[in-house]
């Protein structure tokens, strides 16, 4: 079995795949300071509950965009498992052509959303991953990456309006009964799930109209995908958006791990 994880600014994903699909899922919050056994304590606690044995993982993929975990991270992996991880890094095969500055920029979280969205949907795509910064990354019918739009997240824009300004409270993202508030917490919410919406709906529309203009995409082609930890308040509300997949960046791991598999076995 292959278990995939994901490491976030905000939260871990880990994924136990069987060759067909994802039999568990498992999430914790990101935290720097959990030591190897911490890490080692919870891999027991969800593969028992699982009715799983550690010794089922035979391949470990891991993508993160947290360099201060990674040390404790793999070593926690190579401890409990006794396996190295396939890291998502320079030199792993993706067949992803990034057309950036400096592609190294790229993050692994966003290399293997790309790849999971052009694989799963067919063809060009926008993907939206609502994480502690929202990013919104792209992928041509030829598998480039042009680039990439990255704003503030959903929740860090809460906890700044919350930390910055003295007289208002730090509330919960929820979708208000009305745009017009009537209170202060309601008015906040509008103000932050209306926004979020009118960034997602200008955003996604001039990204398609440079995809269309500057790369020769089709507009009607291009999808528009969201995945992330607060995509299902965005999503439900937004008619921009095409699919909402909260499986994407896990399925994408399984996906760069397979690309990967020939040359990993050869190494074996």
């Amino acid at each position: 079995m292959l278990l995939a994880i994901d490491v976030g600014n905000t939260n871990i994903a880990m994924g136990v795949h069987n060759g067909k699909s994802y039999i568990d899922v498992w999430r914790l919050t990101t935290n720097k300071e959990r030591t190897a056994d911490e890490f080692g304590s919870f891999y027991l606690n969800m593969f028992n509950a699982a009715g799983l044995k550690l010794s089922d993982v035979n391949a470990i993929i891991l993508s993160s965009v947290v360099p201060g975990i990674m040390y404790t991270l793999t070593h926690s992996l190579e401890k409990y498992f006794n396996l190295t991880p396939m890291l998502v890094e320079q030199g792993v095969k993706t067949g992803l052509n990034i057309k950036i500055d400096n592609p190294r920029e790229l993050g692994a979280d966003i290399i293997v959303n790309l790849v999971s969205a052009y694989e799963t949907y067919k063809g060009p795509a926008i993907v939206i991953d609502f994480g502690t910064a929202t990013t919104f990354s792209c992928v041509t019918k030829d598998f480039e990456c042009p680039g990439v739009v990255i704003c503030s997240g959903v929740k860090l824009t809460a906890e700044a309006i919350y930390k910055r300004a003295a007289k208002l409270p730090n509330i919960d993202i929820v979708m208000p009964p009305k745009i017009i508030g009537k209170n202060t917490i309601n008015s906040m919410q509008a103000g932050i799930v209306y926004g979020y919406l009118g960034q997602v709906a200008n955003i996604v529309k001039n990204m398609k109209k440079e995809l269309v203009e500057d790369y020769s995409q089709i507009y009607e082609d291009i999808k528009v995908i969201a995945t992330g930890g607060l995509l299902n308040l965005i999503a439900k509300q937004s008619e921009y958006i095409d699919y909402v997949d909260s499986m994407l960046t896990l399925n994408g791991l399984k996906m760069v791990y397979d690309k990967n598999k020939p040359r990993i076995e050869g190494k074996a």
